[in-house]
């Protein structure tokens, strides 16, 4: 009866019974209803209609980055980048602070919140920036977002118009690269050297861009830091044009000599300079929470997208990471972590020195959680990536980083998820795949 009811055969009146219904659902009765059209197009008598993704869902799917997602094979190799030390993170600490939270506010905490952000949390962010990072800035200046890729997502949707340019480190970070791209942006590459971007290049290759895109406390993937002079450049030619200048500080916190340096958002001015930052290498990614920093005339329009997006990010998790910042985890934490990062580098630096020495030559660096790992010249990188993949390694290749050819070949290699045996048995593999056919994969030496 139940279900007859539901699928409107019989009607129930009140104090009298149930009936069959006046109006049998005779639609329901003829053949093929409900079933999937078998192909992509859409029929209105003679005429039928394509259904295709937008350009904007087309340039999405060009420009995203082709990686095998299942769970079983992300990130499962040693050497992938971008991936802390999950096994070091205090879960315990972390876990007591959510019990506590949920036994005082059990409702309140799952419920919605501020689409810009918690905003105990919003507090505790502008004040660790001022402090650590000499960022200028307020609470309700800052946006809570799921990360640095909806940071860039918002950026590109909110402050460009399609066929607009913006300068983009060459080599960069290939998803910032991908989101811009799919945006319809104009991508001006500029050349990257040990002062970090070259702003009298980019000028010379594009005076009046609409946005410029840069890591500057560690560039990505070089690692260089940019100099002072080159900040206070880039500024100034943000503020002559009335350009924004996306400031992509994904791990300054991990440097191993001297404090952090100071953001480029810190000396700024006009209000020129949109400030992203983090937690997903400083706490873990599945987290998925970031900020953003914003001139003050841009706050309201962001909020608003914001909103729009999600309706903000998960109450319980925001509250739990204000309790971690302001309890003095968080900054325990991050001293644990260079110390125990600094050592996984140098094991790194060592083993690469002694198993692939004449293949690949690994400098240490002064910051990040990954290396860059230089070939001989004329190596094929697509030919040393298909060798370390045989050897079960995860290396990115530069070229992938790359909108010109770089003027050298190398590998980006990440190190900070794992200890020193996987990183010295990983290195082992990649050395006998590499030896294997070295004549073929290194003619030139």
């Amino acid at each position: 009866m139940i279900q007859l009811l539901a699928e409107g055969y019989v009607e129930g009146r009140v104090g009298s019974g149930t009936y069959v219904t006046r109006l049998i659902p005779d639609i329901l009765l003829q053949t093929g209803v409900g079933q999937p059209p078998s192909s992509g197009a859409c029929s209105t008598g003679t005429e039928v209609h394509s259904r295709t993704v937008s350009r904007r869902g087309a340039l999405l799917t060009a420009t995203s980055p082709a990686e095998n997602t299942s769970d079983a094979a992300r990130f499962a190799h040693p050497l992938h980048t971008g991936l802390p030390a999950l096994n070091a993170f205090p879960w315990r600490t972390w876990k007591e602070i959510e019990g506590r939270l949920t036994r005082r506010n059990p409702g309140g905490l799952r419920s919605y919140g501020n689409p810009a952000g918690y905003g105990p949390l919003r507090q505790a962010i502008a004040d660790y920036l001022g402090m650590a990072r000499a960022v200028h800035c307020q609470p309700e200046q800052i946006i809570i977002v799921s990360g640095t890729q909806q940071s860039l997502d918002l950026v590109a949707r909110l402050l460009l118009d399609e066929g607009d340019a913006i300068w983009f480190e060459d080599p960069g970070y290939h998803r910032a690269r991908s989101v811009f791209l799919a945006a319809g942006a104009q991508l001006i590459p500029v050349p990257v050297d040990d002062e970090g971007l070259d702003v009298s290049a980019g000028i010379a290759r594009y005076p009046r861009p609409r946005l410029a895109y840069v890591t500057p406390s560690h560039q990505f993937p070089l690692g260089v830091t940019m100099s002072l002079a080159r900040r206070m450049a880039l500024l100034q030619w943000a503020k002559d044009i009335g350009a924004w200048i996306v400031e992509d500080d994904y791990d300054s916190e991990y440097r191993y000599t001297g404090r952090p340096l100071a953001a480029l958002q810190g000396l700024d001015e006009a209000g020129c300079v949109l400030y992203a930052g983090t937690f997903s290498k400083v706490l873990f990614p599945g987290l998925r929470l970031g900020y953003l920093v914003l001139p003050g005339d841009l706050v309201d329009t962001f909020a608003r997208a914001r909103e729009l997006t999600d309706l903000g990010a998960p109450v319980l998790p925001q509250a739990i990471v204000t309790e971690f910042i302001v309890a003095g985890h968080f900054s325990r934490h991050l001293r644990r972590m260079r110390e125990l990062y600094a050592e996984r580098q140098a094991a790194l630096v060592t083993i690469a020195a002694r198993e692939l020495s004449g293949m690949l030559t690994v400098p240490p660096a002064s910051a990040g959680l990954h290396l860059m790992g230089w070939l001989p010249e004329r190596t094929d990188e697509r030919d040393i990536v298909a060798a370390a993949r045989r050897a079960e390694v995860e290396v990115m290749p530069l070229s992938r980083l790359s909108l010109e050819p770089y003027a050298h070949p190398g590998l980006v290699l990440g190190y900070a998820a794992f200890d020193a045996r996987q990183l010295r048995e990983s290195v082992i593999r990649l050395a006998a795949a590499l030896c294997e056919d070295r004549k073929s994969l290194f003619p030139a030496s």
